[in-house]
């Protein structure tokens, strides 16, 4: 709920039974709730988890999000597998006709809509919290790691979970905002530049590619989800808006170079047309759902890719050793600093 990449989507949610672990804010991946409502087919009369602060009705007030419950998600999910993900309109005014609300629904649309810079911070901002080792799941990481590289990360709609696991894996980030000049990043001199997650069109926000452009063959970086299809731009390719879109946990991934599959978890709405790709471009992740390109490696300009969430918590974590990839593209560059 807090995933800055829900911003102006609803969620329908097909486990039938929601809310019995309630809300906590340790688990928060932003400062507040970003989508526009959530649909349940039963909302939990009570909450039982000891970390649990509010329930889900309360956080839903608090934080102005619209709830349904009482509605059938699995016919819901039904249409939406044979239709594709559709627009929809949800209203507290019963003055409202159906007709009107049809108008509303039809009145919007997700192509073309740049909500990077919506989401993203005003101001740069410095981050160095670590993962907590209460949950750290890497054993290599529990004695803790310097933060030997300075990483600049475009909030692009930024999910704190990657902040804590670039800060885990020993990196110092500068977090800028999403239209932050790339001649202003470079001044930084930083040992990396990370592109991160975001809501709406990757090709609504020429901004975030010509910066990227800039950037590429300068520095070491890395994109994850929308930054992954705003490099994808930059490198020379085209994007396009997926009928499905991909959404949850347990999507397998096979990475090419080794065949190794990664179980991961995604939550986009477009793709990477790997035809578009120039010369040059390898594409290391495919998704073994649909066949679309999942990750890119740009070996010429130090540049990688993934389409998922590496960093997804409670996870899986099969695609956490992309950190590390990016680690060692900084080394790599900076043999000292290793």
């Amino acid at each position: 709920m807090t995933d800055p990449s829900y911003k102006g989507q609803f969620v329908s949610f097909t486990c039938p039974h929601i809310g019995n672990t309630g809300i906590n804010f340790e688990d928060h991946e932003s400062k507040k709730c970003h989508l526009g409502a959530i649909v349940v087919r039963d909302l939990s009369l009570c909450v039982s988890n000891y970390r649990a602060k509010l329930s889900l009705a309360d956080y839903c007030k608090q934080q102005g999000v619209i709830g349904l419950a009482e509605i059938d998600t699995r016919a819901l999910t039904k249409v939406l597998r044979e239709h594709g993900c559709l627009v929809g309109a949800i209203s507290t005014d019963p003055s409202k006709s159906d007709a009107e609300l049809l108008k509303m629904a039809r009145n919007w649309t997700i192509v073309g809509k740049d909500l990077l810079s919506v989401v993203s911070c005003t101001e740069p901002y410095e981050w160095r919290q670590g993962t907590h080792h209460e949950w750290e799941f890497n054993r290599a990481l529990l004695q803790g790691n310097k933060q030997k590289f300075h990483v600049v990360a475009y909030d692009f709609g930024i999910k704190e979970n990657i902040l804590r696991r670039l800060a885990s894996f020993g990196c110092r980030i500068t977090v800028v905002p999403a239209t932050y000049p790339a001649s202003e990043v470079l001044k930084m001199n930083p040992d990396g530049v990370f592109f991160s997650n975001g809501p709406g069109d990757p090709s609504a926000a020429p901004y975030a590619v010509d910066n990227a452009k800039a950037i590429l063959g300068k520095k070491p970086v890395f994109g994850i989800c929308m930054g992954h299809q705003i490099l994808g731009q930059a490198f020379g390719g085209k994007t396009f808006k997926l009928k499905f879109g991909h959404h949850g946990s347990n999507h397998p991934i096979r990475y090419t170079p080794t065949g190794r599959i990664e179980i991961s978890s995604q939550n986009h709405n477009f793709a990477v047309d790997p035809a578009s790709l120039p010369t040059g471009v390898e594409v290391t992740h495919v998704n073994l759902n649909d066949g679309t390109c999942a990750g890119m490696v740009y070996a010429e300009k130090k540049a990688m890719t993934i389409q998922y969430h590496p960093e997804s918590s409670p996870g899986p974590h099969d695609a956490d050793v992309c950190f590390q990839q990016f680690i060692d593209m900084m080394k790599a560059e900076h043999p000292v600093k290793a």
